[in-house]
């Protein structure tokens, strides 16, 4: 039966979020949810949502699910390498299963050229927004900031230990947004698509922070003094490559940081308010649940 809500990516953690946002005011039997992995599905069954079993590497698995919904919350997938494909493949599935709307998860950013330190992770983002707006499907597309939830990655599982917060993001402060908080965005977004066709939102903080404050605030929250150190690039690389961390994560970390330095997520604004009613969740909440626990 037609006028479903899809969610994809929905064994992550920002579509299991938005998922369980509309399960608190939204029929059950409305929702689907497209997962990659058969034994995955048990989980989303015992909710009453209807589950498809597909990924966006499958074509004809997109366009079986899609045929049941005429709204889907298309999670930006998460290969970079091969994600620009992808894309393109839940563009054209949309369209040819008569899918009405789609909100997409795109990022907010200052530089779109091939200059940008995140240009690869960028490249996606960029074609499928161009795609969406071509596809003749009405479209909202939310350019998230960057996740706050990924500070904790980024300063390393032994900042506290080390008393060292180890980051080549020098001086530049950055808008940051929990994960929760761009879920009940798309959720309260996903139940009222009418007031939000054809439409952008960058999805930002009212305030900006760089690394050196927030290394300020976990020392403070935790009481060990934490030093933020923000060394070269190549400094930074080669010190990851000594410790053994993979080449893919080490070019995801030092682009995302030089992305800090040169603060492509600088963008704040009141839209979150606007959109939920409430403010978004600050960086002193936020690092309090993160650290505190740890001490």
């Amino acid at each position: 039966m037609k006028g479903n809500i899809l969610i994809t990516g929905a064994t992550g953690s920002l579509g299991k979020s938005v998922l369980n946002n509309l399960l608190k005011d939204f029929p059950s039997d409305k929702l689907s949810v497209l997962v990659r992995d058969d034994n995955k599905t048990t989980e989303f069954k015992n909710k009453g949502v209807t589950t498809f079993v597909g990924d966006y590497d499958n074509y004809n698995s997109l366009v079986s699910a899609f045929k049941t919904i005429d709204s889907l919350y298309f999670v930006s997938g998460s290969d970079i390498a091969n994600r620009t494909k992808q894309h393109e493949n839940v563009i054209n599935a949309a369209k040819e299963a008569g899918v009405k709307h789609i909100v997409y998860t795109s990022f907010v950013r200052e530089n779109e050229t091939q200059n940008s330190p995140i240009a690869t992770v960028a490249e996606a983002h960029l074609k499928t927004e161009k795609w969406l707006k071509n596809s003749g499907i009405d479209y909202t597309i939310l350019k998230h900031t960057i996740y706050m939830d990924f500070i904790p990655m980024f300063l390393g599982e032994q900042m506290l230990d080390t008393g060292v917060a180890y980051l080549p993001a020098g001086d530049g402060k950055n808008s940051f947004v929990t994960r929760n908080d761009m879920a009940e965005v798309g959720a309260k977004i996903l139940t009222s698509l009418e007031d939000h066709k054809n439409k952008e939102y960058d999805i930002i903080n009212e305030n900006t922070i760089g690394f050196k404050d927030i290394a300020s605030q976990i020392s403070e929250i935790t009481g060990k003094q934490i030093q933020y150190v923000s060394p070269s690039q190549k400094e930074y690389i080669e010190t990851l490559t000594k410790a053994g961390v993979p080449q893919e994560y080490i070019g995801v970390f030092a682009g995302f940081s030089e992305a800090f330095k040169q603060e492509e997520f600088i963008k704040t604004g009141t839209t979150i308010k606007a959109l939920i009613g409430r403010k978004p969740t600050n960086i002193k909440e936020f690092l309090t649940q993160a650290y505190s626990k740890k001490q």
